[in-house]
């Protein structure tokens, strides 16, 4: 069973194939939404402008991708949106011989993206693959968020706030009064 959008990620080949080397198809992605895994959701759906070129092996994609992810500030916990703009350029290699439908051996390559055993182009793993890539590690509301209040975990968007003087470790306490420049 396929999710929403993940057929509109996959295009039959076999014609392209079947074409000299050199031969191109324009495809066009508009409004799909993927599914990134439980930790990782898409805000905006995916827009792409894919072009499909036939080479000797295979065919090579180049993608243009803009989506944005819903995540969180790592510093004021708020929720945001991370737009993403990403290209994509992979060469994908076929797994079945056209002529003859023998399946191809894959073991010279075997971390190569292939076509399906029918020809088609499953996009949606290499796209997926992409976002999970451009995912912010620590992602930012703004460059000079300044976060939470350490202290009290009030947010300090608002400005600085005062908690009063903090106790003093009694051993310490001796230290109070000194000044470096007294010595």
């Amino acid at each position: 069973m396929s999710r929403p959008g993940a057929e509109e990620l996959s295009w039959p080949l076999a014609g392209l194939l079947a074409e000299p080397a050199g031969s191109s198809r324009d495809l066009a992605v508009d409004g799909v939404m993927l599914d990134l895994g439980p930790d990782m959701a898409q805000e905006a759906p995916l827009r792409a402008r894919v072009h499909v070129s036939r080479t000797n092996r295979g065919v090579v994609v180049h993608a243009r991708l803009e989506t944005s992810l819903a995540e969180t500030c790592s510093r004021c916990l708020r929720p945001m949106s991370v737009p993403l703009a990403l290209d994509l350029v992979e060469e994908v290699l076929p797994s079945v011989d056209l002529a003859s439908g023998l399946p191809l051996d894959a073991a010279a390559e075997p971390d190569a993206p292939r076509l399906s055993a029918h020809h088609e182009l499953e996009l949606e793993p290499l796209v997926r693959e992409a976002i999970w890539m451009a995912e912010p590690i620590a992602p930012l509301c703004r460059p000079d968020c300044p976060g939470l209040c350490p202290v009290c975990g009030s947010d300090l968007v608002a400005g600085r706030h005062d908690h009063g003087e903090e106790p003093l470790d009694p051993r310490l306490e001796a230290l109070r009064g000194f000044s470096p420049d007294e010595a």
